[in-house]
């Protein structure tokens, strides 16, 4: 069962009214695509690094935490990165102990980020499945509440508010370019504006997990390196996010690391926005024409994370 609009309403409804000090609502840039050399009326730039933990998973995590008891032993996450300074922000913000399980390939930036939240961190295995693992297991000796990266209808929904919110800012565009890693993202985007945008699907080539479950017909594990695997390191797309991309997501491309770096490096050149590579994979696809925009569309690319390290943009 995918998820429902209201669900997604019900979540801001939640977020405004106690905890938009939290949740910010973060801009909607619009300029003209010449701007950024591509053939489009307008691209409108949802500058979601500039969200609480500098991220768009701010939204689902705390949605996650509001929406469940909290016992004592707090909350327990895996992360590549962005989804532990999520929760261990938003168990901050709630008063809840966290733990933090992530992968060996978490950039030092995002370790140091959570350990200035106050979580405990985990540095365990080679890649994001294996930190889920051992997460699992800690959690069943805790019994803290499990906050899942992408693969929960609380993270889901919460990430949905971002999809509404640009909605309210500007309309619906004509295009959403959204970065897949295990499928959050577009899982909550997809389901607001179901058939009423033509929602994109981007994945870098070294970490397929929409692209080969579309090829297999069915989500499966897969290899995942490169440029952007500590915020798209899923090996699998989550459940969640397979039934809502089947059912409202027609594309699902690919881009090269070096698309990606490219757009990354343009984007703090050009318009000074610091942001980590899984952020630039919408600005990628438009520059490299992975995706190619008609003359008179209007496409919006969610710029959705800033966890990086600012030396790595010289």
């Amino acid at each position: 069962m995918t998820l429902m609009r209201y669900e997604i309403e019900s979540c801001q409804n939640r977020f405004i009214s106690g905890y938009s000090h939290f949740i910010r609502a973060t801009p909607l840039w619009k300029l003209p695509g010449k701007v950024l050399g591509v053939d489009c009326a307008e691209v409108w730039l949802k500058l979601e690094h500039l969200q609480t933990g500098g991220s768009f998973k701010a939204r689902g995590m705390l949605n996650r935490l509001l929406s469940n008891t909290l016992p004592p032993s707090g909350v327990i996450v895996a992360s590549g990165g962005n989804a532990g300074i999520a929760t261990a922000a938003a168990a901050r913000e709630l008063g809840v102990p966290c733990e933090v399980f992530v992968p060996e390939i978490s950039s030092a930036a995002k370790r140091a980020r959570l350990a200035a939240l106050g979580a405990r961190v985990v540095v365990i295995g080679a890649a994001y499945a294996d930190a889920l693992q051992a997460c699992l297991a800690r959690q069943r000796e805790t019994g803290a509440l499990l906050t899942h990266a992408y693969d929960q209808r609380e993270v889901l929904a919460g990430a949905g508010t971002l999809a509404l919110e640009i909605e309210q800012q500007g309309g619906v565009p004509d295009a959403v370019l959204v970065s897949v890693g295990g499928g959050g993202l577009i899982g909550g985007v997809a389901s607001w504006f179901e058939q009423r945008s033509r929602v994109v699907a981007l994945e870098p080539e070294l970490a397929p997990t929409l692209f080969r479950a579309r090829q297999a017909g069915q989500p499966v594990d897969v290899a995942v390196s490169g440029i952007a695997a500590d915020s798209l390191g899923a090996q699998r797309i989550g459940g969640l996010a397979w039934a809502v991309t089947q059912a409202h997501v027609r594309d699902a491309l690919l881009l090269t690391d070096a698309s990606i770096r490219t757009a990354q490096l343009w984007l703090w050149k050009e318009l000074k926005l610091a942001v980590e590579p899984a952020a630039a994979l919408s600005l990628a696809a438009l520059q490299s024409s992975r995706y190619v925009s008609r003359s008179d569309e209007k496409v919006c690319l969610i710029i959705c994370g800033a966890n990086l390290d600012p030396a790595s943009l010289n």
